[in-house]
């Protein structure tokens, strides 16, 4: 069992700042890649910026500039700092981990369940 829990979200204004959380437990003996994606009303879900565990990062053309993202490989933990944040940036943003579990060799995805940001103009 893995557990995602995604935290930070909420409603801030046309130019503010939040921050996202990501914390993973349960059966996992490593992971990979971390990262964010979104999914606005109507639109298909996108990425938003992932993280190796080597540091490697990858962000979405429509939030390079605005956003950064980073993490504790101690502690599981992905972090989204989110700056400037426009109304077309309205979504649920969710979570998602590649991880090896500590029963398997084999690598996995898996998805936390999101949290709602919106912005208002």
């Amino acid at each position: 069992q893995v557990q995602l829990v995604e935290s930070g979200g909420g409603l801030v204004q046309a130019g503010g700042s939040l921050r996202l959380s990501c914390a993973a437990s349960g059966s996992i003996f490593s992971i990979n890649t971390m990262g964010w994606y979104r999914q606005a009303p109507g639109k298909q879900r996108e990425l938003v910026a992932t993280i190796t565990s080597g540091g490697s990062t990858n962000y979405g053309d429509s939030v390079k500039d605005r956003v950064t993202i980073s993490r504790d490989n101690a502690n599981n933990t992905v972090y989204l700092q989110m700056n400037s944040l426009k109304p077309e940036d309205t979504a649920v943003y969710y979570c998602k981990i590649t991880y090896r579990s500590s029963y398997s060799s084999y690598w996995y995805g898996y998805w936390g369940q999101g949290t709602q940001v919106t912005v208002s103009s």
